[in-house]
């Protein structure tokens, strides 16, 4: 039987460019696993494999020696995982469930030799590739040249503009130690910049979330163009 959430997903991700018989397969030989927040779906240097996501919310984050992690990506509902670890070998990064996420496992025997065997599967991946390449450099530029102040203001627009509801206001459901650990911070440093946003009006706080009250001030914050 037909999953509905499943094959949304794969009608919004770059595996539905791929020929049908090569989708059909993946479908066929995938399974969905259901991930609660926090749970970890991958660890650096982990065995290869893919999966799409079908639900929620993940960031893929890399740690340091000291065990400070920054955030490099966030991947949501027909977002692909693994496709760079498929085609490079294992990779020095972790992926966790921000949010209960539905993923959906993708043979990585099945990708990979329908790519070797098909010009048009390599190109597709190719492609996907050098997507998720200029996604990296942008996060990295964030990371890099952005202050902290900037780094927790794109991530809570981030956070919160992807856990918004139809008609929900913006709110980013994150503590300060997550926060900070997306930011490649420390809690102390990203508390202070909240309190600056707090007293500014830009946002308020619980003990696990942040409510976006003025939007368009935070974007100015993140030095966005």
């Amino acid at each position: 039987m037909a999953d509905p959430e499943v094959e949304e997903a794969f009608s919004h991700s770059f595996l539905a460019r791929l020929p049908s018989e090569v989708v059909r397969t993946l479908r066929a030989e995938g399974e969905r696993t259901e991930n609660p927040p926090g749970t970890t779906i991958y660890t650096a240097g982990a065995e290869p494999h893919a999966a799409l996501v079908v639900r929620g919310l993940l960031r893929v984050y890399m740690t340091s020696a000291e065990g400070r992690q920054v955030t490099v990506r966030y991947a949501r509902p027909g977002d692909v995982l693994g496709i760079a670890v498929l085609v490079g070998g294992p990779a020095d990064v972790g992926v966790q469930a921000v949010r209960a996420s539905a993923l959906f496992r993708i043979s990585a025997r099945t990708l990979t030799a329908a790519a070797h065997r098909d010009p048009r599967v390599a190109w597709a991946l190719a492609e996907e590739l050098n997507r998720r390449l200029y996604g990296t450099l942008e996060q990295i530029a964030v990371n890099a040249f952005g202050s902290v102040r900037q780094r927790v203001a794109v991530h809570l627009l981030d956070l919160a503009s992807s856990q918004q509801g139809a008609r929900d206001c913006l709110v980013a459901r994150v503590t300060q130690q997550e926060l900070a650990d997306a930011v490649g911070s420390v809690r102390e440093v990203v508390a202070r910049v909240l309190r600056d946003f707090r007293q500014a009006g830009v946002v308020t706080t619980a003990a696990d979330a942040v409510v976006i009250v003025d939007a368009a001030r935070l974007y100015a914050e993140s030095g966005r163009s």
